[in-house]
């Protein structure tokens, strides 16, 4: 059975266009995997702390020798990690801000890239991604255009980095969807729908892939 991590970032609720590709790309997927199951992460409503002293010093400890205090401070980290580990594609659909990835999103990352769980070291002192055998989907809207050609396309620091971090993870199969200029529909010259039209073959094709 095929499961489908879907995460979502914005907090705009309906009027989100990445949370409205998001459920599109859903809806396409359960089509072709019927027994399948989604499992949702909405970072928007989930408490993310970031990261302090104890919970590095849990994380650095070895399992067998955390106390229990420490062991509850990486309970929801390693929920998150069990999330990861049991999906076999991830739907990660996010607005950019500033140039890169929302605050709450960089949270997540920090809880779930952790040594030895999603990667390890090796004796060369190189990285081995350890969630292998899984692909990624990302979607990420902007007000902005940043695809491939156009003139503000190098201050995009969103798709690097979650290009290289999920890599990083064992993640090599990813596809990035980007819907730009969202700003038309904010001030509406542009409805959604009409928006997001142009993207739905390409939502499709990674939905069905």
């Amino acid at each position: 059975m095929s499961t489908l991590l879907k995460i979502d970032v914005s907090t705009r609720g309906s009027l989100s266009i990445s949370r409205q590709l998001s459920s599109r790309f859903v809806e396409q997927w359960k089509k072709g995997n019927s027994a399948g199951k989604v499992i949702e992460r909405d970072i928007a409503t989930t408490e993310l702390p970031f990261l302090e002293l104890p919970w590095i010093a849990a994380n650095f400890s070895k399992a067998s020798a955390r106390t229990d205090e420490q062991s509850v401070l990486l309970k929801f980290s390693d929920d998150l990690v069990a999330e990861l580990q049991q999906a076999d594609h991830y739907l990660i659909a996010t607005p950019m801000y500033n140039f890169g990835i929302p605050a709450k999103l960089k949270a997540y990352v920090d809880h779930v890239v952790r040594a030895g769980i999603t990667f390890r070291t090796n004796a060369d002192g190189s990285y081995t991604g350890l969630l292998t055998g899984k692909k990624a989907t990302v979607i990420i809207a902007s007000a902005g255009e940043y695809t491939p050609g156009e003139p503000a396309e190098g201050l995009d620091t969103l798709k690097p980095y979650l290009h290289e971090i999920l890599g990083f993870i064992g993640v090599i199969d990813v596809t990035f969807l980007q819907s730009g200029s969202t700003w038309k529909v904010d001030n509406g010259s542009e409805t959604a729908d009409a928006h997001i039209a142009p993207l739905n073959e390409q939502l499709m094709a990674a939905a069905s892939a």
